[in-house]
């Protein structure tokens, strides 16, 4: 018997069974963590299933069961105790979870409320949250369009041009998307389409949220199906233009380290051995993760000078520092590169003030701060 067959009949209850308790949450998250860890997908459904079978809400399961669980899953990657085989599988896991709690009767409702298309930022791959998103308002009563990951502008407003829905809801998780983001919200209210937003991406509070021009932010999904619940978004304003909301991007900084972003990387890890030694008894995989973490660098440096924020770019250098202690690279080892940029970019003041004030949070963050970071 399949694990999805929820119209199968359950056993008889004993009387025990019968009069006990549904599983408390942190019960609940225990197991289905074991079994996620286990790669034991059937049991992972089964937990679930039998949960809704005795009463466990259908988003009472996803949002403090699933979404914590896999928030779990990327604090343990973080700290070296599972590898990215592991996290890639447990995400697999909970996302058919998902299915089979969607699936389930106990989650269907009528929609009766309105529609709303929910979907990732251009280049956003971190799709769970989304679709988690997406169950929790249809559960609620919305007709919901889920685009999943990695939806471009263009297919976006073509999508809101043919179903003329009540909001469009974006997830983002990586902050090196909020360009991307930024002109989807902007291509969205240009037809008169209303945006809310969340994910990791827009920042503590959602202050990249209100800085991009968005019409509504939600910390979780929870929080933004109750926003949409109480009433229609506020519309966009006329002939709004993304510039409108960032000025300083006349200088012209975010734009040239954008593009220039591989030459600066070639540049930089050409010069690394020299500036750090210990770089020269590196791997060959090593040698490239070090260079797979400078372009990250890099591309954390473009949006914080996207935003003007440069605490974008220091929580980013405190999370890496604290991903590479647990990994037994050294905090430190950031340093020489970060110089090494500052000299490429020595004609760019606001990109050079980013990298002089991420290499001086560096150097005063306790590695134990910087390996709880998210």
């Amino acid at each position: 018997m399949s694990p999805y067959d929820t119209t199968a009949p359950a056993p008889a209850a004993t009387a025990t069974s019968a009069s006990a308790p549904a599983p408390a949450p942190g019960e609940l998250r225990a197991r289905v963590w074991e079994s996620v860890m286990a790669f034991d997908e059937a049991a992972t459904i089964g937990t679930v299933v039998r949960a809704l079978d005795g009463g466990t809400g259908a988003e009472e399961l996803l949002l403090d069961v699933i979404a914590a669980v896999q928030g779990r899953v990327g604090r343990e990657w973080a700290a070296n105790r599972i590898t990215v085989a592991q996290e890639h599988a447990a995400t697999a896991i909970n996302d058919r979870a998902v299915t089979a709690i969607a699936l389930h009767p106990s989650a269907h409702t009528e929609p009766t409320r309105g529609r709303v298309v929910v979907a990732c930022v251009d280049g956003e791959w971190h799709a769970l949250p989304a679709r988690l998103l997406a169950e929790v308002l249809r559960i609620r009563g919305w007709h919901v369009d889920y685009l999943g990951a990695q939806v471009t502008a263009p297919h976006l407003v073509a999508h809101l041009h043919r179903t003329g829905p009540d909001a469009v809801a974006l997830s983002g998780s990586l902050a090196t998307r909020l360009p991307a983001a930024h002109a989807t919200i902007t291509a969205c209210q240009a037809v008169g389409t209303p945006v809310i937003v969340g994910g990791a991406a827009f920042g503590p509070g959602g202050r990249y949220a209100r800085l991009l021009g968005a019409d509504g932010w939600a910390p979780d999904a929870r929080a933004a199906a109750d926003e949409l619940a109480r009433g229609p978004l506020p519309r966009v304003r006329p002939g709004h233009q993304a510039i409108d909301d960032l000025p300083h991007l006349k200088d012209q900084e975010y734009t040239l380290v954008a593009r220039s972003r591989p030459r600066l990387v070639g540049s930089v890890f050409g010069q690394l051995a020299d500036a750090y030694p210990a770089m020269r008894t590196y791997t060959e995989v090593q040698r490239e993760r070090t260079a797979e973490d400078l372009s990250h660098i890099v591309e954390f440096l473009a949006a914080a000078l996207y935003t003007g924020d440069e605490d974008l770019f220091c929580g980013f250098l405190v999370w890496t520092a604290g991903v590479l202690d647990a990994r037994g690279v050294p905090a430190a080892s950031l340093l020489p590169a970060l110089e090494l940029l500052e000299r490429e970019l020595q004609d760019f003041p606001r990109a050079t003030a980013t990298l002089r004030a991420g290499a001086a949070r560096l150097t005063r963050t306790p590695l134990t701060t910087a390996g709880t970071a998210e």
